[in-house]
């Protein structure tokens, strides 16, 4: 099925929410299929969108009769375009946005930044490549089409017949004709960036105006909670990029574009990028809440009359959404393409190196604290799972599990030592015994505030304080108070990572601090409520993705049935086998016991 499909011939169906988005959003025509049941909900309400305009069925009826398309001119063309360069014997190359790792010997993994060969691009979401002497499917949204399709491949050789590599000056046509000049390609880059970042702005644009206000107006159909949950911080996101955009075109030499001096305005925005850590912790949800709505016919049929009155391409709401996510993660990618091509006399290219490192550490952030929000779930679950639990939770202070392992405790008087189980989270550390017969089973006993405490490394000998003989051995001592704590590990490399581990918690806590991260009041009573259902049903303790419900499902006798999950600039790593308790907690650290 060709992107020019007509509309005429297909009912309005719901859109999967599964389905990822092809990089740029320029891949235009996809079919829609049916992914659950729609609920009628009766006579909908016929209250429009603007006043010279029918119900949203009317307005869908009268776009499908007319057999026209809004988009981008030629629609699809430039998937057309890349496979007929294919069959014409051009060698067509696409950078990897995310890792993708597979078990899967049909796909082709990669790890973001790596090099693919196009070889077959015909269907819309699965891409057949070559990377090396390994070829597979891989997912189109994964990818970017490479700038500078002619630049030399040293880096990564091509393996051909009798196993030898491809050499550079072979006769082997390339994307562009004839070998461009350095600053040709930084011209290329340049305009990609530039024109990206046009684009991004007015998909931004009509998102805010064409479906945030519209929705606004019905207030019978959407809360602001929904609202906020929905679209998150995107109309922040857009004016922030307005600015960012206003800063490059000033810096953007029309008449030589090569000598353009981009590097400064990353700079300058490297902290405003920092916003888009909340829009990629709420998509999920996002997701989530657009797949319950769709289950109803009047939000199918006002989200497809949002899309039309604003005259967007022909990609659901969810597709949309997904761009910011998607743009926050081509920064480092381009800026690295672009400091490969500049000269470093060139003035621009001190500022475009740490331009590159800034968008890298920003990527970074950004996927910690996905991360950590991650971590509150598992969190509030392994709370639930502890007997005996008395005060508050754990996530009332805490957010992440530093480390964990079994330690004997030495308590005044008679200097009477027990062995417990101790975890330790930013600013507690909270101690466990095991059930003497079920060994998994543990029950609350105790918790330190770290925040009064510091550390003190304890020689092997007799210790003044509690009067015995010790061996590795540390303490922990109130500021404050006469509060001592002492401690034993069985070997002298398990105490060496405890002292790491507290130096770590530490850290931890004034990065926080410095970056402003916290967990809503809201998120967290959500982590616990989750947790306390899941105890109460007696199932089983495995964590849930909600990425998981993001991906895409196609019926196709060869192609992979599931896109993997997309992160900001790197991917988790591939999804485990059950475990038991034990091994659960112990990914949580970052040390294995």
């Amino acid at each position: 099925v060709t992107s020019a499909v007509a509309f005429d011939i297909l009912p309005l169906k719901l859109h999967p929410f599964s389905r990822s988005t092809p990089t740029g959003l320029d891949c235009v025509g996809w079919k829609r299929h049916v992914s659950s049941p729609v609920i009628a909900d009766g006579a909908l309400d016929k209250t429009a969108l603007t006043d010279d305009v029918g119900s949203e069925e009317d307005l869908y009826e009268d776009f499908r009769s007319s057999n026209h398309r809004y988009g981008h001119p030629g629609g699809g063309g430039e998937q057309l375009a890349i496979n007929e360069l294919i069959s014409d014997g051009s060698v067509v190359y696409a950078e990897a946005l995310w890792d993708h790792v597979t078990m899967d010997d049909q796909e082709l993994g990669f790890k973001a930044g790596d090099v693919i060969e196009v070889m077959d691009a015909t269907n819309k979401e699965w891409w057949w490549g070559r990377i090396l002497d390994s070829e597979g499917w891989f997912p189109a949204s994964f990818v970017r089409l490479r700038v500078n399709q002619d630049e030399p491949m040293e880096d990564y050789p091509l393996k051909v017949e009798g196993g030898k590599e491809d050499d550079s000056s072979s006769g082997t046509r390339r994307f562009t004709m004839g070998q461009t000049t350095k600053d040709q390609m930084r011209t290329n880059v340049i305009n990609e960036i530039i024109s990206t970042e046009r684009d991004y702005i007015k998909h931004l644009k009509d998102i805010c105006e064409g479906y945030i206000k519209q929705c606004r107006k019905r207030a019978d159909m959407f809360t602001e909670e929904q609202l906020k949950t929905i679209f998150g911080n995107i109309e922040d996101i857009y004016r922030c990029q307005k600015k960012f955009v206003k800063a490059l075109e000033k810096k953007f030499n029309k008449d030589h574009p090569h000598l353009s001096e981009v590097g400064s305005c990353f700079l300058e925005y490297q902290t405003e990028f920092q916003i888009y850590s909340e829009y990629c912790n709420n998509h999920p949800n996002a997701c989530m809440e657009l797949s319950r709505l769709t289950k109803v016919n009047k939000y199918v049929y006002f989200f497809e009359a949002c899309r039309l009155l604003q005259k967007m391409i022909d990609i659901s709401l969810d597709g949309f959404l997904l761009t910011p996510v998607q743009k926050i993660c081509k920064y480092p990618l381009q800026l690295a393409e672009l400091l490969k091509y500049t000269n470093p006399q060139h003035r621009d290219f001190k500022d475009v190196e740490a331009a590159l490192n800034a968008m890298k550490n920003v990527a970074r952030l950004i996927n910690e604290r996905k991360r950590r929000l991650e971590n509150i779930d598992k969190i509030a679950q392994w709370q639930s799972s502890i007997e005996d639990w008395e005060g508050e939770d754990v996530l009332v202070r805490s957010s992440e599990l530093i480390y964990s392992g079994e330690l004997t405790k030495i308590s005044h008087p008679q200097a009477k030592s027990q062995q417990r189980m101790f975890f330790l989270f930013d600013h507690q550390l909270v101690c466990c015994k095991k059930d003497l017969l079920r060994r998994d089973i543990l029950y609350y006993k105790s918790r330190i505030n770290m925040d009064d405490m510091e550390i003190l490394d304890v020689e092997d000998g007799k210790d003044k304080d509690f009067n015995i003989s010790v061996k590795n051995a540390f303490k922990l001592h109130c500021r404050d108070t006469v509060e001592v704590h002492l401690f034993c590990t069985k070997k002298p490399e398990q105490k060496q990572r405890w002292l790491k581990a507290f130096e770590n918690e530490r850290r931890q806590v004034q990065l926080d601090q410095e970056t402003g991260f916290s967990i809503t009041e809201v998120q967290k009573k959500q982590a616990m409520l989750n947790a306390s259902k899941q105890h109460h049903t007696g199932k089983p303790k495995a964590v849930t993705r909600p990425y998981y419900d993001f991906l895409m499902r196609q019926k196709h006798p060869t192609l992979p049935t599931t896109l993997p999950q997309q992160q900001v600039f790197m991917l988790a790593e591939p999804k485990r086998k059950p475990s038991n308790f034990w091994q659960n907690i112990s990914r949580l650290t970052p040390f294995r016991k």
